[in-house]
């Protein structure tokens, strides 16, 4: 299947009233289910599932074998890579099933955000913008803007530029502090647990 402005792989299945803006292509094997929205410019890799009620912003980055869940939401920018794993339901039981949107904690990566390679990222949760969850991390709390996360359960360690390049900012929620990007240039000022950009875009 292909549209005037998006691609869909023949092995692939999409629903009917799945929204999918111009420039997506829909790699191997996917399904989309009926009621998700895809924005656009969009890649979304081998074996990718998408949700009913599931947003994805524009030039979203979604890499093999992962599933998108009821409540989840990508604005732009997003990385999400190989298998990495989202959750929709905190206490899920297979005697008592929790079915329906009432059920499901909301998730939100915010823009420019990625998502290491096997990483887990537990319902309930916000991803800031332009956060960096390492690979294998265990996310199950708030990450910050630009923040830097590892480890099982994650642990913030650090800042990340927009660029993808750690920055010289420490972890310490008491300091006060400001440096500029080695790769970029960009400014950024950091007070406690909240670091900012500086300037311009």
């Amino acid at each position: 299947m292909s549209g005037t402005d998006f691609f869909v792989h023949e092995s692939s299945h999409v629903d009917e009233g799945v929204s999918i803006a111009a420039g997506t292509k829909i790699w191997h094997f996917c399904h989309i289910q009926s009621g998700a929205r895809i924005g656009g410019n969009c890649s979304l890799g081998q074996n990718v599932y998408v949700a009913s009620g599931v947003k994805i912003g524009d030039r979203v980055k979604i890499q093999n074998n992962v599933s998108l869940y009821e409540g989840v939401e990508l604005e732009d920018y997003v990385f999400c890579g190989p298998s990495m794993v989202f959750t929709n339901i905190i206490n899920p039981r297979c005697e008592f099933p929790q079915r329906g949107s009432e059920h499901y904690l909301r998730t939100l990566v915010r823009r420019g955000a990625s998502l290491g390679a096997n990483s887990t990222i537990v319902c309930g949760h916000t991803i800031g913008r332009h956060a960096f969850v390492g690979a294998g991390a265990l996310v199950n709390r708030d990450v910050p803007d630009f923040g830097l996360v590892v480890g099982v359960p994650a642990k913030l360690i650090g800042w990340m530029c927009r660029c993808g390049t750690r920055l010289a900012l420490s972890a310490s929620v008491d300091s006060s502090e400001e440096t500029a990007c080695v790769k970029c240039g960009r400014h950024y000022r950091k007070e406690g647990r909240c670091v900012s950009q500086v300037g311009g875009e």
